[in-house]
């Protein structure tokens, strides 16, 4: 267990969380995807632990890739949507239980989420 995917636009937001997780929680193994269209290719294949996508983006929105994912076989709470628009929006969006987390990612209280989820993905990985 260890294959975090992240679908994104922002390609400077992409690069910074891949070194953060490369430096904090080395036992994960980073994808990214800058092209929302290429991620459905990485999701066909399976084997991503979690999938993190940006809600919004050129040609493919993040909510058309969560239903992909879960449309292959992903499970919903392997998924956690990003986005720069406020917490409220985004819960109206996707409800509680819709998937395992929807963030803020501009928001320190929000990053801490993320944080805590690639600590357990890295004890996991580290036990087994």
């Amino acid at each position: 267990m260890g294959k975090i995917l992240i679908v994104d636009d922002d390609a400077s937001f992409v690069g910074a969380l891949k070194d953060k997780i490369h430096a904090l929680y080395p036992l994960l193994d980073v994808v990214t995807c800058t092209e929302p269209l290429l991620a459905l290719t990485i999701l066909r294949q399976g084997k991503v632990d979690l999938l993190l996508v940006d809600l919004e983006m050129p040609t493919l929105d993040g909510s058309k890739i969560f239903s992909y994912a879960v449309s292959v076989g992903m499970d919903k709470n392997r998924i956690v949507i990003l986005s720069g628009r406020d917490s409220d929006y985004l819960h109206e969006q996707f409800p509680m239980g819709t998937c395992l987390a929807v963030l803020n990612k501009y928001e320190a209280k929000q990053k801490a989420v993320l944080d805590m989820i690639f600590s357990s993905m890295q004890r996991k990985a580290a036990a087994g």
